[in-house]
């Protein structure tokens, strides 16, 4: 395993862990999910440049479109849920109350 790979499986694996046990905030677990997506993307960039494959192109910039768009419904939910519960704490939300 090269230290490419090794850099891209263990920032993946941190942004997981971060996302798995910092759970205090809306705001940390968005930031880790972003940080999974861009090493998602930077692996499947590295993917297709190796395959020299035409077909295989497009996807690292789906990937990017999605997660661009799952980062704008995140910060929307944030500020949604902050101006409603006056936090962003997740502790304090609960869906059994809506």
């Amino acid at each position: 395993m090269s230290i490419l790979y090794f850099s891209l499986y263990s920032t993946f694996i941190l942004g997981l862990t971060g996302l798995a046990f910092h759970r205090t905030h809306l705001l940390s677990a968005l930031l880790c999910l972003e940080g999974m997506m861009l090493s998602l993307f930077i692996f499947i960039s590295i993917w297709s440049m190796m395959l020299n494959c035409t077909s295989h192109s497009i996807a690292p910039m789906i990937l990017l479109t999605f997660s661009a768009c799952e980062a704008g419904t995140g910060l929307a939910l944030l500020v949604a849920t902050t101006r409603t519960h006056g936090s962003d704490h997740l502790q304090n939300l609960n869906l059994l109350q809506c």
